[in-house]
Order: structure tokens, then sequence, then C-alpha cells
């Protein structure tokens, strides 16, 4: 059983705080006006089990796509606030559910990362999400590190 949101710290970081932040933003309908972080987050977990349960071949909708535009949007997000630096998300996927994201600072592609199978997204925790944020947000930030000039740019 999870503990509730005030109880687990995952809930308090600053990466949950910002994909609950970039869920409710793309929200146009306020369907998640008054909800907490926990219930924000429920649709990005899905287990093993229910990843297999969903057929091989399927068109993501609008709703799975805004949990995909909100993760990236988070990580360019925490990208920004640790270098400084505008971060600019671009997220293009197919109606077949393939794709590509990438990150942007300057002129300098600080993420690039290939989509598939994007009716399956999600994560068997938030802690494994938060995990995989963490991987994108240490490689960004190194290569802006190394190339700071076309960063700037």
């Amino acid at each position: 059983m999870n503990a509730p949101a005030e109880q687990d710290p995952i809930y308090t970081t600053a990466f949950a705080k910002e994909i609950s932040r970039q869920t409710r933003a793309l929200d146009s309908y306020g369907q998640w006006d008054g909800k907490p972080i926990d219930a924000i987050l429920a649709p990005f977990i899905l287990t093993k089990e229910q990843k297999r349960a969903i057929p091989i071949i399927g068109d993501p909708d609008d709703i799975l796509l805004s949990r995909v535009k909100a993760f990236y949007n988070a990580i360019a997000v925490l990208i920004e606030t640790e270098c400084g630096k505008m971060a600019v998300p671009f997220i293009q996927i197919t109606h077949e559910g393939f794709g590509r994201a990438l990150i942007i600072v300057g002129k300098l592609v600080v993420m690039d990362k290939t989509l598939r199978d994007m009716h399956r997204f999600g994560f068997e925790n938030v802690s494994k999400m938060k995990d995989e944020a963490d991987k994108y947000l240490a490689v960004a930030l190194e290569l802006i590190g190394k190339h700071s000039e076309v960063a700037g740019l």
C-alpha cells in the first residue's frame, strides 16, 4: 500500500512538484483542480501486468500524450532551474505512438530520446519515474557544462 502523499517524501521532491504543475498546466478542463499530488501522478504509474494487458499495437490518445508532454516539460523546467538557461522541449509523436523527444538549451541538444509504444507510457512507481528524470537531468547538465558556449547561443 502506498503511503499518503503527505507522508511519502517522494511527493515533496522538485520533480514530483514540477510534473504535477505541468500536468495541471496541460489540463484545459480543470480535471486536476484541487486534487492531491498523489492523485495527479497516479495515471503515470503502470505495473508490468498493466502494460502487458495493453495491446501491442495501439494509438495514444490525447490524455496520454499530455502525460508524455508533462514528463518532458518537467525535465526541461528542472534543467532550466539548475543551469539558468532556457530549456525547450520538442516532442513529436505519430498517431501510431512512435516519435522523438528533444530538449534544447540554446543551440545544444541536451536530451534526445526515441519514443516507442507510447500507448504503454508509464512507470512502475513514482520513484522509478523520478529516477528516469534524474538520469536525463544529470546527462543534460553535464552536456551544458561541457558545451556552455553552445548552450549560451
